[in-house]
Order: structure tokens, then C-alpha cells, then sequence
């Protein structure tokens, strides 16, 4: 497919050459977790499974672990508990700034789950308060150039919300076109509970998936899975309404732009990039 997916906040990935929706690999990463893996570790003979398919099960004393993660990408590092301890020392010593030998270990692409590892893992969040954000799990992911629609963009972002009006609140990561305005709620499977890195890779890739999709037929058109209403349903619920109500005026913004930037997903991205937590969405 002859399409570039052009990041425009965040940093830029490789995609397959055939599929550019797939994220393949990226050069910078950030190193939320540091961590070691002993014997005694519960589930230790679980969590090492995936070594010993793989020929790596060879260091008996256990393993030091780095987990990396960048906005699409994750990936997991096993070294010796022994680098990873100088990699800690270093890294208190130099403000953040130590870096380590991949090549001492062995790299496996995303971050392990299942027996053992969920419960070893601790939830992450792509923004965190510690690093200067509005709040753990409530900020921008990452952003995309729309390949159709003039200045429009597909931008992924976490955020507060309920699944349902007044439900309970729980963090999720979803994204938003400025092209169409649909709200992602209302489309099966487009949120996800913001439970790690593979809920932030699969919401990005679902936007690059709206793009490639508005190129291949169109803003509007009735394949394509980037089609603005126009106001349609906006229209209805206000003349429902003047006549319930009697009253001259539109209870709701009369277009999806307007009323996104008010009540739908722009306000919550407007507060996000001003750095202001915005309200639960759906509390």
C-alpha cells in the first residue's frame, strides 16, 4: 500500500513494509520496570516457560529484567541479575541516563503475561505523574497526520471514563479522528481498558487502521470506517426536543465539530494538551 503514516506528536515507528498499521520495531524506548527474577519467586517455573521454548533457560541463579516500552512498541530484556544491578546503580548515579548491553541477554518483543507474569507485573501507564503528567494513565499516547481529510488528525490518548453513564470509572485508552468525530464508544471494541502496553499498541493501531481505511475509500464513504455524520443525529435529538419541550432554541450544538469540542472526546483532548485533567468521561 503506497501510504505514510506520519507521526505528528510522539515518536516515530518502523511499520511493515506491507502493512502499515503494523508496528514492527521503534529506536527509542523508555525503561518503566527494572527488575530481577529469582527461583524463589512464586510462579518462577511459569514465567521462565517461554525461556526454555526458546533454548534461553541458562542462567539458574535467575534473570535481571528490563522492560521496555515506547508509545506502540514493548519489548522485554533477560540478563544476568548482575548487570541489571550495576544498570540500577548506574542509572541512580547518572539522573536516568544509563543505558545497557542488549547484547549480554536476550530481547523478546512486547512484555510477557500469564501465569506468574500477571501477577509479577505492576500496572503501567504510557503518562505518569512522576514524569511530569497530569495524572498516572491521563494524557496524550500518541498522534497521527489524517491522509485524507486537510489538518484533521487520529490522535490516541488515555483517559478517566465509564463504560456506561454514572458507571464505575476505570482507566481506558481509546483514540479520536478530528475528521469524523466518532465518539469510539459507540464502536464495538475501539476502547480498551488501559491495562499496559498492549492496550496502548492495539488503540494505536486501530487508528492508523481508520487512516489506512479513509485512503483506501474515502472520508464518507460507506465503507470506510471514517464517515462524519454532519450532524445528523444532533439535528434529531434537537427537534425532539423543541417539540417535547416547546422551546425555540437547540438544546445540543447543532454540528459534530462543536459538540465534540464541547461534550465528546475534543474536550478531552483540548485539557490534555493544556496539561489540565479533564472531567471522568461518562461519571
Amino acid at each position: 500500500m503506497n501510504l505514510t503514516i506520519t507521526n505528528t506528536f510522539g515518536t516515530a515507528h518502523h511499520v511493515s513494509d506491507t502493512n502499515p498499521a503494523h508496528v514492527t520495531s521503534c529506536d527509542y524506548f523508555r525503561l518503566p520496570l527494572v527488575a530481577t527474577l529469582v527461583p524463589e519467586t512464586p510462579g518462577y517455573e511459569d514465567m521462565v516457560e517461554m525461556l526454555k521454548e526458546n533454548g534461553h533457560d541458562t542462567r539458574p541463579e535467575g534473570y535481571g529484567l528490563i522492560f521496555l516500552e515506547s508509545e506502540e512498541f514493548s519489548a522485554t530484556y533477560f540478563g544476568s541479575i548482575e548487570q541489571i544491578e550495576q544498570y540500577k546503580r548506574e542509572n541512580a548515579d547518572s539522573d536516568g541516563k544509563a543505558t545497557f548491553d542488549a547484547s549480554q541477554g536476550v530481547m523478546y518483543a512486547q512484555w510477557p503475561h500469564g501465569k506468574g507474569w500477571d501477577d509479577f507485573i505492576p500496572r503501567t501507564f504510557w503518562n505518569v505523574k512522576g514524569r511530569g503528567s497530569v495524572a498516572d494513565g491521563v494524557g496524550l499516547v500518541t498522534a497521527f497526520a489524517h491522509a485524507e481529510a486537510r489538518d484533521a488528525e487520529v490522535i490516541v490518548y488515555e483517559f478517566e471514563g465509564a463504560w456506561r453513564t454514572g458507571g464505575e470509572q476505570w482507566q481506558m485508552v481509546t483514540y479520536h479522528c478530528t475528521a469524523c468525530h466518532q465518539d469510539t464508544f459507540h464502536e464495538g471494541g475501539h476502547v480498551h481498558e488501559n491495562t499496559g502496553p498492549d492496550s496502548r499498541r492495539w488503540a494505536a493501531r486501530q487508528a492508523r487502521q481508520h487512516i489506512i481505511s479513509a485512503h483506501r475509500h474515502g472520508v464518507g464513504h460507506e465503507n470506510s470506517v471514517c464517515r462524519p455524520r454532519n450532524g445528523e443525529m444532533l439535528r434529531a435529538v434537537n427537534a425532539a426536543a423543541r417539540e417535547i419541550y416547546g422551546t425555540p432554541g437547540n438544546a445540543l450544538p447543532d454540528t459534530d465539530d462543536a459538540y465534540c469540542a464541547t461534550k465528546g472526546p475534543c474536550s478531552i483532548i483540548r485539557e490534555l494538551r493544556a496539561g489540565v485533567r479533564p472531567p471522568v468521561y461518562r461519571a
